[in-house]
């Protein structure tokens, strides 16, 4: 039976948790085992674990979520295997139980963790299951499950700082182009009924902004559905476009962010490959690891510069020859092959450009903003005083 559990932590935060127990007096022995402090327990009706207190929701695997757990549990001196079941125990939604259960199963049958994870691909990329075979060769699962949740913190800001600064005008687009819809549909052509019965002639401007607004509002339903149907193939043409990777060639067309969308790659690169590298694998095999996650011609040239490290020719010098390099980053992988520490280089590179990206973005957006603005605002005002332009007529002939 389950069990809604409100307790108290050593740091006096009060954390609410849901298990699965024989009976209260079992809930509550579990809940002392992790060292909380029992305040309420009741049955559990319908109640799913929050993502921040405890597993993955109800539609997906969260695999940053079991990473951080799993991490905590080993740093506190149990196995793999104990951790497992841990979080088995207290795992609430059926499709991460699965998975953990089918984990506790091969480990039981004497497989290693890497060979478990790379059973479940849709769940545990190949990147993932990379870094976890190098630290069975060391030993050490936990630092390199934390190296992975650093990555994944580095590369997830990145993206939420893009994300961010694409909320603001796509809801100022969204705005702007539902009151010009507004206006041009509904009053413009009621402002085109008392124009047509005073027999004045309009001006030219305002005389195609009445014809738009009468065939507006005499179609307003087609054209509303029409406007609904291409937001909906946008959609659905962006996701495909992103799925496939095509965002940066999209994105490369645009003035002035070739350069930038090139930079972000390349940062891209430099921290997992750094990730990979920190973590024991070879540089060989975190080029192959990594080329599926990169646009199609940063892996064309990833595969190449492989190549060449394979014959012998440095790291350095085999993604200058590819264009993998910057003159920064390019210095930077010389220092480390000289020091021997190439994988910290890497992620020294790709720290250096995600400050340089979040910078650019700051400027963009405090610069596109206000032009957005100003542009939504030029066009609801010039609609406003083309509408009002007869009425100006119409009061200077009366005086």
């Amino acid at each position: 039976m389950r069990y809604e559990v409100r307790a108290l932590s050593p740091d006096h935060l009060m954390t609410q948790l849901v298990l699965d127990a024989q009976d209260e007096d079992d809930a509550r022995r579990q809940t002392a085992t992790r060292g909380l402090a029992v305040a309420e327990v009741r049955p559990a009706k319908g109640l799913r674990v929050p993502a921040a207190l405890g597993g993955a929701t109800a539609r997906q695997w969260s695999l940053v979520l079991f990473s951080q757990e799993l991490l905590a549990l080993l740093r506190a001196g149990l196995s793999i295997v104990e951790g497992l079941e841990a979080l088995l125990e207290k795992e609430a939604n059926e499709t991460a139980r699965a998975i953990l259960q089918r984990l506790l199963a091969g480990l039981r049958d004497g497989k290693r963790l890497s060979v478990v994870l790379a059973e479940q691909p849709a769940h545990f990329p190949p990147l993932y299951v990379g870094i976890v075979r190098a630290a069975e060769g060391t030993s050490d699962l936990p630092r390199s499950l934390a190296r992975y949740l650093d990555y994944r913190q580095r590369v997830d800001g990145v993206r939420g700082k893009v994300v961010s600064a694409a909320i603001y005008p796509c809801i100022l687009a969204l705005v702007g182009g539902a009151v010009s819809f507004f206006l041009v549909g509904y009053v413009v052509p009621s402002f085109a009924q008392i124009y047509q019965g005073t027999g004045r002639s309009l001006p030219f401007l305002s005389r195609l902004l009445m014809d738009w607004g009468r065939f507006a509002g005499a179609h307003s339903a087609p054209l509303a559905a029409g406007i609904v149907a291409l937001a909906a193939l946008l959609a659905l043409g962006v996701r495909h476009t992103v799925r496939r990777g095509g965002v940066g060639r999209l994105l490369a067309v645009i003035p002035g962010m070739a350069a930038r969308v090139r930079i972000y790659e390349l940062s891209r690169l430099y921290l997992t490959m750094g990730m990979l590298l920190e973590g024991g694998i070879t540089v060989v095999a975190a080029m192959a690891s990594i080329q599926g996650m990169m646009s199609a011609d940063v892996a064309a040239r990833l595969r190449l510069a492989s190549d060449a490290v394979q014959a012998g020719t440095p790291l350095s010098d085999a993604f200058e020859a590819q264009g993998l390099a910057t003159p920064i980053s390019l210095r930077m992988l010389r220092v480390g092959e000289r020091s021997g520490e190439l994988g910290a280089m890497l992620t020294r590179s790709a720290e250096f450009y995600d400050g340089e990206i979040g910078r650019w973005i700051d400027r963009f957006t405090r610069i596109f903003e206000p032009l957005l603005m100003a542009a939504i605002g030029i066009i609801v005002g010039a609609i406003v005083v083309l509408l009002y332009m007869p009425i100006f007529d119409l009061a200077d002939s009366l005086q």
